[in-house]
């Protein structure tokens, strides 16, 4: 990943979106050629010297059976948002701005790891589950479903894990831009209900 040095991620923000839950691409080259799955993951910190992702895909999915040549990565994407010249205060000074593309994003590359046992399977989706539904006022959860189903549902997924090797990470939250141009992207997001974009602007500004 191309990381202009004001724009690399420190290591809370990586933290952050390693530990946020969220879904992110799994790309493995494989014998079959490149494949690519969007997956739910769940942050283990515990697992290899810098954590791991773990997540589940169909067993009809052909990406988990085929045999990655080298690293597997996992891009993980944070707030993206458009953003508009008519936002800088420069814009009234010079008017030489043009728009561009605010976003967080961290590739993550390590070693691919499948877990095709229903014990794992069943700790790893009762995990994940909970990261989703704790937040609910009435939470979900696995033994709310008949247990001879949730035995079929387990068979028909396989585990996957990414015992992460080494992570690029970019944040491009206008740290190029002015202070009075930054505030101005910050209120433009706000404006348009995009509060945790806003936010992300206002939390670089104040490294």
């Amino acid at each position: 990943m191309y990381i202009p040095a004001h724009f690399a991620a420190d290591p809370q923000a990586v933290q952050n979106l390693l530990a946020a839950p969220g879904a992110a691409n799994l790309v493995t080259m494989t014998d079959r050629g490149l494949l690519a799955t969007l997956l739910p993951f769940a942050f283990n910190p515990a697992v290899g010297e810098h954590g791991a992702l773990q997540a589940h895909m169909a067993r009809n999915n052909p990406q988990w059976s085929a045999t990655p040549a080298g690293d597997a990565l996992a891009i993980i994407q944070g707030p993206d948002d458009y953003i508009s010249p008519s936002w800088y205060a420069s814009k009234a000074e010079h008017g030489r701005v043009v728009p561009t593309w605010n976003y967080s994003t961290a590739h993550v590359y390590g070693q691919l790891v499948v877990h095709d046992d229903a014990g794992w399977l069943a700790t790893h989706v009762r995990h994940l589950t909970g990261l989703h539904e704790n937040r609910r006022e009435d939470p979900w959860t696995v033994d709310d479903a008949p247990e001879k189903f949730i035995a079929g549902q387990l068979r028909a997924i396989v585990g996957v894990e990414l015992v992460i090797t080494r992570i690029e990470a970019k944040e491009k939250l206008s740290q190029n831009r002015s202070d009075a141009d930054a505030k101005g992207v910050a209120a433009g997001l706000r404006a348009g209900g995009r509060e945790a974009a806003a936010a992300a602007v206002e939390r670089v500004r104040g490294r």
